[in-house]
């Protein structure tokens, strides 16, 4: 069926009227208008790739969690044969909830309001007293099984859709792809999520954080500033005595893709400099990477990191890695670097989730990774700091949890909802020199291209006819 291309939302407004294609902005009451939020689940979480959680969660067969892919919930279930399937939680009988846990082992999923049972793949089995065919004879078995989601695994990352016959998941990741390689598929291992994800409700839109996940360093200048004053984060003075100054981290590249996917590569070559006391254009790369592993890297998996990448993606792990970033519509990534009062350096790895609860709820779904092979007391110290910097009560996420429900509140304002969003702070040079990557890419201060990519690709999607 033929969708509008401009559907009407709340107020008889048309959704083109919340986008300013010419001038970057967008409206608040995009933030809060619940016609808006019905069009989104439809148009862009009933469409795209959506991160569900990783492999390590249920290693097992029979293992399943359960989670949302957009407003709907869904089961994740590892079958005897090892796949992994995803199937909407919903009993085709009379539409009760298949399975009401958060996690479990079972080979067969059995709805508590009539019995209806079906396997981990989401297969029908059948309903109680067989002899009496409780299922009826006007459906085949075939047909009565739960609906399946198309299942697509990245670096153990997995990600569902339900456009079966849309992108792959590759194709949808496009030319972030090279960059995200170097995050996730950096040893035979692999990595592995340690312990089950954390989790609370805000009582916020979910693009205000999504948006802020499409790499925006600005932020970070204000709402983070006791980085650079306080603790093993603190910037020394400089010669003149002036210290707290974070703007030397908002320079390096950022990436953005026609997707929405987007990253802030920033440059390593003052850490490096403080740690060897060499000038970094005198090394090599693999003399800076070893130097200062990626986050999460020891040195003894540095031997087989250097052959699983390409001298492009070596020479960006060393100059500018990927740090921060999002998975558009609503995945962020942290791989940052940790400096410790003893003057090590320890690297964190996180993923967030912010799933939409409602037009003005969202879950954070917080996981922290380790590499497989890494030693198990550093996992526990990296899992400590994560938790510490990343977790849902860490420092960082206290800070960015209290912006989003005020800016959700001012969106429901007679006079803020036509307040506009505003990016056009943007970059006027592209990639530096030798830069190794594809996508588009700005060099120098951090700007607004990032994430109005990410709207841009929001409105693509939403006014999509087909």
């Amino acid at each position: 069926m033929q969708k509008d291309a401009n559907p009407s939302i709340s107020g008889g407004y048309k959704l083109a009227d919340l986008i300013n294609l010419e001038t970057h902005e967008v409206k608040m009451r995009a933030l809060s208008d619940p016609l808006l939020y019905e069009i989104e689940m439809e148009r862009i979480f009933a469409k795209t790739w959506i991160l569900l959680g990783h492999e390590t969660e249920i290693p097992n067969k029979g293992d399943f969690v359960t989670r949302d892919l957009g407003s709907d919930s869904v089961i994740v279930t590892r079958d005897r044969e090892g796949e992994i399937h995803v199937s909407l939680n919903v009993c085709p009988h009379r539409g009760m909830k298949i399975s009401t846990l958060d996690a479990g082992n079972t080979n067969v999923h059995q709805c508590i309001y009539h019995g209806w049972a079906f396997k981990p793949n989401g297969d029908f089995i059948g309903s109680p007293i067989e002899k009496e065919c409780m299922h009826g004879k006007m459906m085949s078995k075939e047909e009565l099984g739960l609906k399946k989601a198309r299942v697509g695994l990245y670096g153990g990352l997995i990600f569902a859709t339900w456009s079966i016959d849309g992108p792959s998941l590759e194709e949808f990741f496009g030319d972030a792809k090279y960059y995200f390689d170097t995050l996730f598929l950096r040893t035979a291992g692999g990595l592995e999520l340690l312990g089950p994800p954390q989790r609370f409700r805000l009582r916020a839109n979910w693009k205000s954080a999504c948006e802020q996940s499409a790499a925006d360093g600005f932020h970070t200048l204000t709402l983070h500033r006791w980085l650079a004053e306080i603790g093993p984060y603190a910037k020394k003075p400089d010669a003149e005595g002036k210290g707290g100054d974070l703007s030397p981290e908002m320079y390096g590249s950022e990436v953005w893709t026609d997707h929405g996917h987007a990253m802030r590569c920033i440059e390593l070559d003052r850490k490096i400099q403080r740690i060897t006391g060499k000038d970094p254009s005198l090394m090599s790369d693999k003399e800076k990477l070893t130097a200062l592993p990626p986050p999460g890297i020891t040195k003894e998996m540095l031997p087989e990191m250097f052959e699983r990448y390409d001298e492009g993606q070596l020479k960006l792990m060393a100059w500018r890695p990927p740090q921060v970033g999002g998975f558009f519509p609503n995945g962020l990534f942290t791989f940052i670097y940790l400096p410790q009062p003893d003057g090590t350096v320890v690297g964190a790895m996180a993923l967030h989730s912010y799933v939409p609860k409602g037009p003005d709820k969202l879950e954070f779904v917080n996981y922290i990774f380790a590499e497989k092979d890494t030693p198990p007391a550093l996992k526990a110290r990296m899992l400590r700091l994560s938790i510490q910097m990343l977790g849902t009560s860490g420092l960082v996420e206290q800070d960015d949890s209290d912006t989003w429900p005020h800016q959700t509140n001012a969106a429901k304002g007679a006079m803020g909802k036509d307040i506009t969003l505003k990016y056009q702070a943007l970059f006027e040079q592209g990639a530096p020199a030798g830069w190794p990557g594809p996508g588009h890419v700005g060099d120098g201060f951090t700007k607004d291209d990032t994430q109005w990519a990410w709207w841009k690709y929001w409105y693509e999607l939403m006014s999509a006819t087909n």
